[in-house]
């Protein structure tokens, strides 16, 4: 493709990397075929490909209005345009800095500004969400229905297991999943304390900074992220493997922590080294003998979440760590698309993030599972909401 940038993003230290994004599409529209507001919408302009056209035109210049910002809106940011353009094509890397530029021509309604920066100051913040959250736990038996369905109930843990053993691994609480779901990481320091690893809490750690860098707010996002190599330095330092993710969501941020910071003067090679250390709990596990893990034989439909099959690149590894403990994996119809969560998209494009859950579920259901797998916090308290049975983090199905 090419281009001729203005003179505004000529300045800008990112010209060359948007520059080469552009140029690296050929048109050809195979990101069409896997994008869900495309096959939900039918309009070009809400496929990558018209996204594309619409970032090249803010970015050469030409005139762009809340009518170009609301389909750049209703991009859900999944990446199955990555996975399946032939080019190579970092679209969500240009749409993130595209979102930027064009919010500052635009601006924003003033209804969306409210809610935009009523969910950024609640949900990064461990503390502010938890009141939020046990206050809805409170009014919940008057809430309407499709409300409840949304507020998870408070689940009883057990203890985190002593850190006896001579292998050490690093988790950070992050924000959201340690209210709404606090098992999770609880489950994961057992899963790995049978492996002789022990899980270390990073409990200075805050807010990965996804749901602000997505926002636009990328100075706020990179704040976070340096907050949180600074609360992780130490123990790296004393010698920690891995720093794990259980939410793909968040895995997906901190791993390009390097990159985003590799202009910070400050930060730069510490970014990059604590990017290396990243891994996700299946990347762990993989490498690690499964023996004294047994399940039971029942039904189990994965949802893979956008962030670890489309952003992450992995694929196939929890699925064949469920059936080597024993579990047996139904088929997945679409198991490329969203189910609709993609962080606070359900929050702000509500029709067409219900839309998606359905069709996900629709397809989960199918071949009648007993247990709904997934791994992203937001996905599965998105998927719960809608569903009849149990969904889980599939790494709780290694211990229950």
């Amino acid at each position: 493709m090419q281009t001729n940038l203005a003179e505004f993003v000529k300045k800008k230290p990112e010209h060359d990397e948007l520059e080469g994004i552009l140029r690296a599409c050929v048109h050809c529209g195979f990101c069409n075929a896997t994008c869900p507001t495309y096959q939900l919408l039918g309009d070009e302009l809400d496929g990558p490909r018209g996204r594309i056209y619409l970032l090249k035109q803010l970015l050469e210049g030409e005139p762009v209005t809340r009518l170009t910002q609301q389909h750049l809106d209703r991009c859900l940011n999944c990446r199955s345009c990555e996975t399946t353009c032939p080019s190579g094509v970092r679209y969500g890397r240009l749409l993130d800095l595209g979102r930027v530029m064009l919010d500052e021509q635009v601006g924003r309604a003033a209804g969306q500004k409210i809610l935009r920066g009523l969910i950024t100051a609640v949900l990064p913040y461990r503390n502010r969400f938890s009141a939020l959250l046990h206050g809805a736990r409170l009014i919940k038996p008057v809430l309407p229905q499709t409300l409840k369905n949304k507020i998870p109930d408070k689940e009883k843990v057990p203890g985190w297991p002593e850190a006896v053993h001579a292998r050490k691994m690093l988790i950070m609480p992050g924000c959201v999943q340690q209210a709404l779901a606090p098992s999770i990481d609880v489950a994961t320091a057992w899963v790995l304390d049978k492996l002789g690893i022990s899980l270390i809490q990073v409990k200075a750690g805050v807010c990965c900074g996804a749901l602000d860098y997505h926002l636009s707010d990328h100075e706020k996002a990179l704040a976070f992220a340096r907050k949180n190599i600074d609360a992780c330095w130490p123990y790296i330092e004393q010698g920690a493997e891995a720093i794990v993710m259980t939410a793909s969501g968040c895995g997906i941020m901190v791993k390009d922590y390097g990159e985003l910071l590799r202009h910070d003067r400050d930060y730069a090679e510490k970014a990059a080294r604590f990017s290396m250390l990243v891994k996700d709990v299946g990347i762990v596990l993989m490498s690690e003998d499964l023996a004294v893990f047994k399940a039971d034989n029942r039904k189990v439909a994965f949802q893979s979440p956008c962030t670890l099959q489309h952003g992450q690149k992995i694929t196939g590894i929890v699925e064949a760590i469920l059936e080597k403990v024993g579990y047996q994996l139904t088929a997945v119809a679409d198991g490329h698309l969203c189910c609709g969560s993609a962080g606070v998209y359900s929050l702000l494009e509500p029709a067409l993030s219900e839309q998606l859950l359905r069709n996900k579920l629709q397809a989960l259901q199918a071949n009648e599972p007993d247990l709904i797998a997934t791994a992203n916090i937001g996905c599965l308290n998105h998927l719960q909401s809608a569903s009849s049975g149990k969904v889980l983090h599939w790494i709780e199905l290694l211990l229950y």
